[in-house]
């Protein structure tokens, strides 16, 4: 029973972390960080920071709000052309729902998580499983980000065609480049967020495995 807790452990670290991960990205303080990374790109159609800051809010508060299309299609620019497109508003619907989803799955599994740690902790063979489980997840994780970031590092482009097949149906997630997603939102931000999200779950496993060290156990 202690091995199959271990396991459980050890594969919900790299999920969690990743959640987490994923909401921290999705805020407007990470917004004005992005934006001001060096050599961020202009928007050749003439946003500029001020406007992607005035603007780019609006679809993380959508993908995390539950708000219906209306709240992004009713968005205008000064001159009252819509900031969004039908296409645009329809495929920032369907990365609502997954990130809705996403968002259920970090409350659900960390209410899980932390129940389980609580249960745990009560007996030294349950801090030992807990510890062990840890660790390994904390090794599971860099396992996976040194495959993910190796995959990266060949082919950004199919990496990128990949996980957009992965949730929403071919063809609805490319636009132009004069459209407001592109502008807003160019594979620079993808990247930069792709790499800070490894680093951020990099960080967390070292955190964990150092936390999770051996030591003499207590007696109960």
């Amino acid at each position: 029973m202690n091995r199959l807790t271990s396991v459980i452990i050890a594969l919900l670290t790299p999920i969690l972390l990743v959640l987490i991960g994923i909401r921290l990205l999705l805020s407007e303080p990470y917004l004005a960080i992005a934006y001001r990374l060096p050599n961020f790109p202009d928007d050749p159609f003439g946003f500029t920071l001020e406007d992607r800051l005035r603007y780019a809010p609006y679809a993380v508060q959508f993908l995390l709000n539950g708000a219906p299309p209306s709240f992004l299609a009713d968005l205008t620019f000064p001159d009252g052309t819509p900031l969004y497109n039908a296409r645009e508003v329809q495929h920032m619907v369907d990365v609502q729902r997954v990130t809705q989803a996403a968002m259920l799955a970090l409350t659900l599994l960390s209410a899980f998580a932390a129940l389980s740690a609580l249960i745990l902790v009560r007996s030294t063979s349950g801090r030992q499983a807990l510890r062990r489980g840890l660790r390994y997840g904390a090794l599971l994780t860099w396992l996976l980000l040194a495959a993910l970031v190796a995959y990266i590092l060949l082919d950004w482009d199919h990496f990128f065609d990949s996980f957009h097949s992965l949730f929403f149906a071919e063809g609805t997630w490319r636009f132009l480049m004069s459209d407001t997603l592109i502008r807003l939102f160019p594979i620079r931000f993808w990247q930069d967020a792709a790499l800070i999200l490894g680093a951020f779950c990099a960080f967390g496993a070292l955190l964990i495995f150092v936390a999770t060290r051996r030591r003499a156990a207590p007696v109960d």
